[in-house]
């Protein structure tokens, strides 16, 4: 007879680690299933931030970006050693497209949100330190703003958080490739789920299948018999460049030639930059830099950074995707950067769901995603002997 568990969950990306972590936190029984590693895909490919979004209250996001600070102060004590708090820079240019008004305004805001408290408040840069920014261009600049958000290494984070998850009782089977589940009929509440793991063909059963698959989501939910209803959804790319030599203030809030965001920071010695966004239609397997996202990259890099600007050597280059609802556009490209960052929780009953996938989501709120992941199946999960509460479980 195949072994029970109360959920299985694909994926170990930071939200699959964090679903495991919430589960086990609450006594239920849970297996992991990874095809690769941990955060093998995108939540290794990320911008290294934990932040409350600064650039989503122009879309008036306003609960998620309270909800990304709220998170974010909670991780910093949770995790002292993974997270931290730096310096960004945001410069002020003629053809800078928010004027400083406008950012005033919005880093007023954002300290709102976040509760006034020290690592949200935000000062103008005196023109007199501008030449210790690290080589940033001075010419024609306006204004520079400093405020705080938090840097992280979101591969250590995520295995971090499997860890949590593994010592409160959470199974994990790495190189486990998922080929199929049956949802029971006639009644049958278990799920019967199968798998190859080490070349062998392995089933087991569940009462929850929980798809955080990230980019390879649709690909779960078309192995499940009968196949659950699902979400349109896009494939966002964003690359990642590493250029030599490295930046020692903090980091820098840019826009690039079409307005987009891009940032500038420190990274294991070197200098991270990023990120581009374009529609993915291949292989999630198959994403990879491309030279025009490396070129638009190095065009930033140049226009902020002239003193550095002149070294085009690219040490190393990463893209990950994003999951973004679909908005039908064929091209993506204004809609993209603008389209919604809330994680979607969807259920393939609400009646008496058997299968949750999860779509989209951001590192920073990863633990509030597990949450609302384990209250929205609440009603079918059976109720354990809580073991903790993630709110208070040190990650290093």
């Amino acid at each position: 007879m195949a072994e029970l568990y109360d959920l299985i969950i694909i994926g170990s990306g930071i939200h699959g680690a964090g679903i495991a972590q919430a589960a086990a936190a609450r006594g239920l029984s849970v297996m992991v299933l990874e095809q690769a590693g941990i955060a093998n895909g995108s939540s290794s490919r990320s911008s290294k931030l934990i932040h409350g979004g600064l650039r989503y209250l122009e879309s008036g996001q306003f609960s998620l970006v309270r909800e990304c600070l709220q998170e974010r102060a909670l991780l910093l004590e949770l995790a002292p050693q993974l997270v931290k708090i730096k310096s960004f820079y945001i410069p002020v240019y003629p053809d800078t497209s928010r004027r400083p008004w406008l950012l005033h305004a919005g880093l007023s805001l954002y300290a709102l949100l976040g509760g006034m408290r020290p690592e949200v408040r935000f000062s103008r840069v005196p023109s007199s330190r501008w030449q210790n920014l690290d080589g940033l261009d001075t010419d024609n600049l306006g204004a520079v703003f400093q405020y705080s958000d938090a840097q992280t290494d979101d591969a250590a984070l995520t295995r971090a958080v499997m860890r949590s998850a593994q010592q409160m009782g959470a199974q994990l089977k790495v190189t486990a490739t998922f080929t199929g589940a049956r949802l029971g009929q006639n009644g049958e509440r278990d799920i019967i789920i199968e798998y190859r793991y080490h070349g062998v063909n392995e089933t087991c059963a569940a009462k929850v299948l929980v798809n955080a698959a990230g980019p390879w989501v649709t690909q779960v939910l078309n192995r499940i018999s009968p196949i659950p209803a699902q979400l349109g959804i896009e494939l966002v790319q964003g690359t990642h460049i590493i250029v030599p030599g490295t930046i020692t203030q903090g980091i820098y809030y840019v826009e690039a030639e079409d307005k987009r965001a891009v940032f500038v920071m420190p990274w294991q010695g070197n200098t991270l930059i990023g990120t581009t966004e374009s529609v993915y239609h291949g292989d999630p397997a198959d994403v990879r830099p491309l030279p025009q996202e490396e070129a638009y990259l190095l065009r930033t890099f140049a226009r902020y950074f002239p003193k550095r600007g002149g070294d085009q050597t690219v040490l190393s280059a990463m893209a990950g995707l994003r999951v973004l609802p679909s908005c039908g556009s064929e091209e993506g490209a204004v809609s993209v950067n603008t389209r919604s960052r809330e994680t979607l929780l969807h259920l393939d009953s609400e009646d008496h769901p058997r299968v949750l996938t999860v779509y989209g989501g951001k590192l920073t709120t990863y633990r509030l995603t597990a949450e609302r992941a384990m209250a929205r199946l609440a009603g079918v999960l059976p109720v354990r002997k809580v073991v903790a509460d993630t709110r208070y479980l040190k990650l290093d």
